[in-house]
């Protein structure tokens, strides 16, 4: 027997499930918060947390290592997976993502000007400089697809190639420089991503990410207005063109100083947003938070499985996210093409 009001029932169901994935999202982010300040190769007691307090050894590790590479990789992997979702719903695209956009080796770039003309510049003046580049190859990467047909556009498959041929070649670039001036080692650290060197005073950069979350969110009805495209919007009385560039500069200034601060997350902007959308639909209303969610559960995760999986050493955080988000980033391309 059908519902006696059938649309009522399709709008409340996306609600009650929403409601259940964030709550459940939330608590396994606090079982992985727990696990990641009690796991590490030094010792860590929580008993003598309690017994001594701010005097204790056991508070200092918790206070300057423990806690700051927790809150790091959930400020860091929220802000991608966001960053994601925005780029996906700018550009119409499930598969455009801060890696398959160039927006995370043009970040790359612009540490690397730094490291050449400014070695000695402050964190603050490299997460600037990240962020100008970042959105620099974001807006390149907008001209690209603008030089398509229309009818190319909304392939699946042909926008994100785009983005992987300019990262290609941007990161190919970035390399030969960085090998001719003996910069290889820190190029690994910065397309690597990893939070064993993150401590207090290193990773306070990624509230700016928190904030623009929260920004997006305020602004998530205009910003799925503008995913219905540049004439439907307008129609409806919205600035579509300052709409997507503020999104897309937003997307940009997060992917950057997550790129400053831990490195490169591989596929986190691609997965976590794509996997929400098949279960919660397009409206970011009541996606973001769940994606951002996702994005730290995501992070949180792979970093606790490399510091597990060969204790006392760890396998870097991008390696493990890169395994998984390749497959996932797989499956979706496959099926992209089946249903093209």
């Amino acid at each position: 027997m059908s519902p006696r009001n059938p649309v009522a029932a399709w709008e409340h169901r996306p609600r009650r499930s929403g409601l259940s994935l964030l709550v459940g999202g939330l608590l396994l982010l606090l079982v992985l918060g727990l696990v990641s300040v009690c796991i590490g190769v030094a010792d860590f007691d929580p008993v003598d947390l309690v017994r001594t307090g701010s005097q204790g050894r056991s508070m200092r590790l918790f206070m300057v290592s423990r806690v700051p590479r927790t809150l790091a990789a959930v400020l860091a992997g929220s802000g991608i997976a966001v960053a994601g979702a925005v780029m996906q719903m700018s550009v119409r695209n499930r598969f455009v993502s801060p890696t398959t956009a160039g927006t995370t080796q043009f970040a790359v770039v612009g540490l690397l000007l730094v490291a050449l003309f400014a070695p000695g510049t402050s964190v603050l003046a490299k997460m600037l400089v990240a962020s100008a580049c970042a959105v620099a190859g974001s807006a390149v990467f907008l001209w690209l697809l603008r030089l398509l047909p229309h009818r190319r556009t909304s392939d699946d498959v042909t926008v994100p190639l785009i983005g992987l041929m300019l990262g290609g070649v941007v990161g190919a670039g970035t390399t030969f420089v960085a090998w001719r001036y003996d910069l290889l080692q820190s190029l690994g650290s910065w397309t690597a991503g990893d939070l064993s060197r993150v401590l207090a005073g290193r990773y306070e950069l990624l509230w700016l990410v928190a904030l623009i979350v929260l920004l997006l969110y305020l602004a998530a009805d205009r910003l799925t207005v503008a995913s219905l495209g540049a004439e439907t919007a307008t129609g409806l009385g919205l600035s579509y063109h300052r709409t997507i560039n503020l999104t897309i500069m937003a997307a940009a200034v997060m992917t950057a100083v997550s790129v400053v601060v831990v490195g490169s997350l591989p596929f986190l902007g691609l997965v976590v947003p794509n996997i929400v959308s098949r279960l919660m639909g397009d409206n970011l209303r009541r996606s973001l938070p769940i994606i951002a969610v996702g994005g730290a559960v995501l992070t949180l995760g792979c970093d606790v499985v490399g510091r597990v999986v060969r204790y006392p050493y760890e396998v870097p955080l991008s390696v493990i996210m890169g395994v998984v988000g390749a497959g996932v980033f797989t499956v979706l391309i496959l099926r992209g093409v089946e249903r093209g």
